[in-house]
């Protein structure tokens, strides 16, 4: 169970080197964890339903059923992937999600553009598998009360890390040193990470 793979889900940005998912994804590999990475699409291209592939063709690669570690706009992009797709996940840790619902700072995508793109309603689903939401008081994206209304909709528990702005570089991280705790503890859920591999041992071939 300690080396369950990892899917990285980041949000809408292009690839950046020095982003605490990145460098999570670095670590682990060095030390022979399984990681597969959404290659990041930017936000030209806000296609929801592209990414959502985009997530199932990553998981294509994996062997086993995943912890996924998604951020800002890959965490709604991923409750999208939810919504649509049965496939087994281990767990989920959806950090800091931004509000898509009202507007965002200049420089981010309109609501009209999120909503024509396919981001729009937000999934209010229960999730099907152990989840954690992190939530941050001084996010320019998403209050932490916004964060703890979708993590009770999707059953996740809800965690407040605090002032940590949205969690990227420009917020200081960067690395992030919680993250691999966060990860153990997913893995540590061992009922229903283990309901979930028996889903996945009885699955019929098309349907991973």
């Amino acid at each position: 169970m300690n080396t369950a793979p990892i899917l990285i889900v980041p949000g809408l940005r292009d690839h950046v080197e020095g982003h605490w998912q990145t460098l999570l994804a670095r670590e682990l590999e060095a030390r022979g964890r399984s990681v597969e990475t959404v290659p990041p699409m930017g936000r030209e291209d806000l296609n929801c339903a592209r990414r959502v592939k985009a997530i199932d063709r990553a998981l294509d690669a994996m062997a086993e059923p995943p912890i996924v570690v998604a951020h800002s706009g890959g965490v709604i992009m991923f409750v999208h992937w939810a919504r649509t797709h049965g496939r087994p996940i281990r767990g989920a840790l959806l950090a800091t999600p931004p509000d898509f619902e009202q507007p965002m700072p200049d420089g981010y995508p309109t609501i009209d553009a999120l909503r024509a793109g396919g981001w729009l309603p937000v999934p209010r689903q229960l999730l099907p598998f152990p989840s954690i939401v992190l939530g941050s008081r001084n996010d320019p994206l998403g209050s932490s009360k916004r964060a703890a209304e979708l993590a009770e909709s999707w059953g996740s528990r809800f965690d407040d890390l605090g002032n940590v702005g949205h969690l990227n570089p420009a917020s200081g991280f960067g690395e992030w040193a919680q993250a691999p705790a966060y990860i153990a503890e997913l893995v540590a859920l061992r009922p229903r990470a283990e309901q979930i591999l028996t889903r996945y041992a009885q699955r019929a071939p098309s349907h991973y």
